[in-house]
């Protein structure tokens, strides 16, 4: 085993146990949501508590402890640059209007980049005890079981993801939604984009689409779809980049040219 190989196999197993480790924290709150005080961001949709920010800071305290030299970005507190070629991108909890009303589909995402790729992908759902773990070269699971893509689910015979916010046109949406209806497709949206790529990993859904995630959202979900044999839009990482949102797309191989061209049209 090579000295990268090594690298990536700490992180891994230092991601999974976070995440637990975070899922229970963020569980705690949600199970005591009616305590939180909600504070609105860029609209009266985009909601934050100190849930988000103290599962966030649980987080960054333990990779700081283990490897202080990795760069860190999270959503509620920004990037952190690293020196180790190693970098941490973390929603704390993904689905945070869920969270707040009551609603189990939220997450915690914690993703592992090196040379710009996701390395390491951890999705935790605490409502329903289940964790997501993928790392590049070991395959993608479910709670241990290994994930394999199914090469018979298409747009056609299975549900596809499709993800939305205030940085999108309502016509834009719209259309979205119209040309996957029009090739015979259906379509969920939960609250998570993070939580429906991972959908996507275990073969729940067949594809995910979205016009604007920032990285923190899909970084996690795209190295599970990856391990687990589907393919992405690449996302851009480099410089400010990473901070910025992008289209994000991921899908089972069957599925991604028509996702592709619902994005491109």
């Amino acid at each position: 085993m090579s000295m990268q190989d090594t690298d990536i196999d700490q992180r891994f197993s230092l991601a999974r146990s976070i995440a637990e480790e975070a899922g229970r924290l963020a569980l705690d709150y949600f199970e005591n949501r009616g305590s939180l005080v909600i504070e609105t961001k860029r609209d009266l949709q985009d909601v934050v508590s100190i849930a988000d920010r103290n599962v966030e800071t649980l987080i960054r305290d333990r990779v700081a402890a283990t490897f202080p030299r990795d760069g860190f970005l999270g959503e509620e507190f920004g990037h952190v640059e690293g020196s180790s070629g190693f970098t941490w991108v973390v929603d704390p909890i993904d689905g945070t209007a869920p969270f707040v009303n009551g609603m189990p589909t939220w997450c915690v995402s914690i993703a592992v980049l090196r040379g710009g790729v996701p390395v390491v992908g951890v999705v935790h759902v605490p409502c329903d005890d289940e964790l997501y773990a993928a790392a590049a070269g070991r395959g993608a699971s479910l709670n241990g079981k290994p994930l394999t893509l199914d090469p018979t689910r298409t747009i056609q015979n299975a549900m596809t993801g499709i993800g939305c916010n205030t940085y999108v046109a309502p016509e834009r949406v719209g259309q979205i939604i119209a040309g996957l209806l029009g090739i015979g497709g259906n379509f969920i949206r939960n609250g998570s984009g993070a939580l429906m790529l991972a959908y996507v990993a275990a073969g729940r859904l067949v594809g995910y689409y979205e016009p604007f995630m920032r990285a923190w959202d899909c970084m996690a979900g795209y190295c599970l779809v990856k391990e687990a044999g589907g393919d992405y839009l690449p996302f851009p990482v480099e410089g400010e980049a990473l901070l910025g949102g992008h289209p994000v797309l991921a899908s089972n191989l069957s599925a991604y040219s028509e996702l592709l061209a619902l994005h491109q049209g």
